[in-house]
């Protein structure tokens, strides 16, 4: 099968970013294996899966691969890490260009009805109770994803908030000189603690989070309503708009996929 058939669906040059953080496919002893398929193949199939919603039987014969083969490489890939680095790829490509502005951070949640998920599922209290989880996502003031995380659907959005602003103050480790901390966190009165407020303080953040019975849980606010617009980015890879994977772990890789090619688009839009 030639690239033409399915170039549409990876975007020009995320491969080449994606290429140096791909494990080697290890020679099985038995014989068989994968050697023949190219990983620019496998990875197109994942990106098709997440696009698409489809299940992993559901592929197209225009890959020419076995579905088996795709679901084993993209579980490698993942318990390697590699979306969560390709995600950190595409950021820093971003910050290099200051296509980054991190003088406001944006967080919010969605919930997700969960088919088959066992870990890190609960009733959803806007789901009459049904299964689900929640994704949480911490964007700049543009509405780019900077941090992803899962959590059960019963998990109080103000518990998620320390993990993912943690995760993204991480970065100063490995970003340097190029490393911003966000000047200011914007995010919904379920967010409104006393102590996330005195911590986010601490750390030399600012803090702007809606104060219960002050601000409207209508009003959606001159800067928070970017979030809304990431959130619809997201689900709009079909493959999130309902939890499949019985592992969490699973569900965040294809949400930290979704996250990166939102990222990239946005990058490749700006530089070309």
């Amino acid at each position: 099968m030639g690239r033409g058939t399915w170039s549409w669906i990876v975007p020009d040059g995320l491969w080449e970013l994606a290429r140096p953080l791909i494990p080697p496919d290890r020679v099985r002893p038995q014989g068989g294996g994968t050697q023949n398929t190219p990983d620019e193949t496998l990875f197109a199939a994942i990106v098709y899966v997440l696009v698409s919603g489809c299940a992993w039987r559901a592929l197209p014969p225009c890959f020419g691969v076995s579905k088996s083969t795709v679901h084993r490489r993209f579980l490698i890939w993942t318990r390697a890490g590699v979306w969560g680095r390709l995600h950190e790829a595409v950021l820093q490509r971003l910050g290099d260009t200051g296509l980054l502005d991190v003088s406001r951070a944006v967080l919010d949640s969605a919930h997700v009805r969960a088919k088959k998920g066992v870990d890190f599922t609960g009733p959803s209290p806007v789901d009459r109770g049904k299964q689900g989880s929640k994704m949480h996502i911490l964007s700049d003031a543009g509405g780019l994803p900077l941090v992803v995380a899962v959590t059960a659907g019963n998990t109080h959005d103000s518990k998620a908030l320390k993990p993912v602003v943690e995760a993204y103050l991480m970065r100063q480790h490995t970003w340097g000189d190029r490393y911003q901390k966000p000047g200011r966190l914007h995010a919904d009165k379920a967010y409104d603690v006393p102590h996330l407020r005195k911590w986010l303080r601490g750390k030399r953040i600012g803090v702007r989070i809606a104060r219960k019975g002050i601000e409207s849980s209508e009003r959606l606010g001159r800067r928070r309503w970017v979030i809304e617009r990431t959130m619809s980015w997201l689900t709009g890879y079909r493959r999130l708009n309902h939890r499949y994977e019985r592992n969490p772990v699973n569900y965040l890789a294809f949400l930290g996929l979704a996250a990166t090619l939102c990222c990239y688009k946005r990058l490749a839009s700006l530089t070309t």
